[in-house]
């Protein structure tokens, strides 16, 4: 059950405190506090944990502190879009703010593999206007002979340009819970210059001791990577995860499903689940165009295979994409055949704002469109 309180409403307010109060007499019931930034407002929820049949929804919503009372099925229980409950689930982070109606481009390093490379690359999104990046420290792969990433070693350097070139935040694929701590080190010792999504790998889907140690912190937020090999409720439910452990700042990434049927890309481009994520969950949703494509060919028409797939997932409302990016790709250490050049940044860029302006007016249309 969740307990919407009314816009305003404080901690301190003595209506507040009688329904922490009213609520504490309710036997093996647990409280959890939470509070969604929107754009327009902040809303704060009370979820009660525990066998919650019994309670009065009408007693509790005649509470005054109380907006609203929503009854909730165990599906998506702390994610998901449930009835009578339409906030999108909304967090800010180092200047931030990541939505259901706001767009970020994570154009950067698939694996950093120098720090001249990882200078460059920091230089173009400065000279682009962008402040977000993806930067791969650890690298888990298929082979156990390929390279794995610098680890710890490039957190340093990582850090000190991020700051130095304005990036607000770096997206780091973390593979086990000592590799966030290590993170939260690093940063610390250059003093925080930038800000960190700690990113959940397709291999770690259903990793739940790693998904469970992303949602015990709440420092950094996390991007989750839906399974390449599982069906995307199995990958709603392993967010529920991170959720139920503490950290509802999710972001939703589609990355392409493992499938014959995709050849000859990588994996299975599943874009057309952006609306779907959103409307069975308040999370923000994430398109990763380079895994799903796997390669840089081009179109007839002149664009790239990559540009046509990011813009199925802006179009259908993606409110963040993740794009693999190289000065030198022919050299890359990691997934050199899908990075696009720095010199196409400023188009692939271009690209996306002009199909994200289009998607708005989508929605605009779609206001005024009858309903049955």
């Amino acid at each position: 059950m969740i307990v919407i309180l009314k816009t305003g409403v404080d901690e301190k307010d003595p209506e507040y405190q009688s329904l922490l109060t009213y609520l504490a007499a309710k036997p093996d019931i647990e409280v959890r506090h939470h509070r969604e930034h929107g754009t327009r407002e902040t809303v704060t929820e009370l979820y009660l944990i525990g066998d919650t049949s019994a309670l009065d929804a009408d007693e509790i919503a005649g509470e005054p502190a109380v907006e609203r009372v929503v009854r909730v099925s165990d599906r998506y229980r702390l994610l998901g879009r449930h009835r009578g409950q339409v906030e999108p689930v909304g967090f800010d982070y180092n200047g931030l703010h990541f939505g259901q109606d706001t767009f970020h481009l994570f154009a950067g390093l698939c694996a950093v593999d120098n720090r001249t490379n990882t200078e460059r690359m920091m230089a173009a999104l400065r000279d682009h206007g962008l402040v977000t990046t993806r930067m791969g420290a650890y690298k888990p792969r298929t082979s156990p002979y390929d390279f794995q990433g610098h680890g710890a070693d490039c957190l340093p350097y990582v850090f000190e340009l991020a700051g130095n070139y304005g990036i607000r935040v770096v997206t780091m694929e973390v593979t086990q819970a000592e590799q966030i701590e290590e993170i939260r080190d690093n940063l610390e010792r250059a003093g925080n210059p930038t800000g960190v999504m700690l990113q959940v790998g397709t291999r770690n889907a259903q990793n739940f001791e790693l998904l469970k140690e992303v949602g015990a912190q709440n420092r950094f937020p996390v991007l989750y990577k839906r399974g390449f090999g599982i069906s995307l409720e199995e990958s709603l439910n392993a967010c529920e995860y991170i959720a139920a452990s503490g950290n509802r700042n999710i972001v939703f990434c589609l990355r392409g499903v493992k499938s014959h049927m995709g050849a000859p890309h990588r994996n299975l481009v599943d874009f057309a689940h952006v609306p779907v994520v959103k409307r069975l969950t308040r999370m923000p949703v994430c398109v990763d165009p380079s895994h799903s494509v796997g390669s840089r060919e081009r179109a007839p028409d002149g664009l790239l295979e990559i540009q046509h797939v990011a813009a199925q997932g802006v179009i259908a409302g993606a409110n963040m994409v993740l794009t693999d990016f190289h000065p030198e790709p022919e050299r890359a250490l990691v997934d050199g055949p899908q990075a696009l050049h720095l010199e196409e940044l400023p188009y692939f860029s271009r690209d996306l704002a002009m199909v994200e302006e289009a998607y708005r007016n989508r929605v605009h249309l779609a206001a005024n469109m009858p309903r049955f």
